[in-house]
């Protein structure tokens, strides 16, 4: 392990989207030669912001704000995946090598939704106990 751990790396749902990036990756080495530079990058970018952006929101103070980066990288997981359905329709990859990480944006998408949730909870116990304090 690099030096100290922060707290987002304990997260299972960072740990997953991690794991996604890799997979993605590694499925836009078969795009062709003249799409580097195009829908891969453009792919690239938006499946690397998903788990940067549960890192980003890990690390806010507020609740509202730590739920605002997790919509991002939820926004940034289907840009990904509309992408790579795109992607299919251009014959540049299988629908077959899609349905391959299918159950994986599944799993992250469920996950930062479940987060989200979690959050949205905390915040309405505060606020309750905000109103019976005053």
């Amino acid at each position: 392990m690099i030096g100290i751990e922060y707290s987002f790396q304990k997260l299972k749902v960072w740990q997953e989207a991690k794991k996604l990036v890799v997979d993605v990756c590694n499925l836009l080495d078969s795009f062709p030669k003249f799409e580097k530079y195009a829908l891969c990058d453009q792919i690239r970018r938006a499946i690397v912001s998903v788990p940067s952006n549960i890192a980003e929101g890990s690390g806010r103070r507020s609740l509202k704000e730590k739920i605002h980066f997790l919509e991002i990288s939820y926004g940034s997981l289907m840009e990904a995946f509309n992408q790579l359905l795109i992607a299919i329709d251009l014959t540049y990859i299988t629908e077959e090598s899609v349905e391959s990480i299918k159950p994986s944006i599944d799993a992250v998408a469920k996950m930062i939704n479940a987060l989200c949730n979690t959050y949205s909870q905390k915040i309405e116990e505060q606020n309750s106990l905000k109103l019976l304090n005053s």
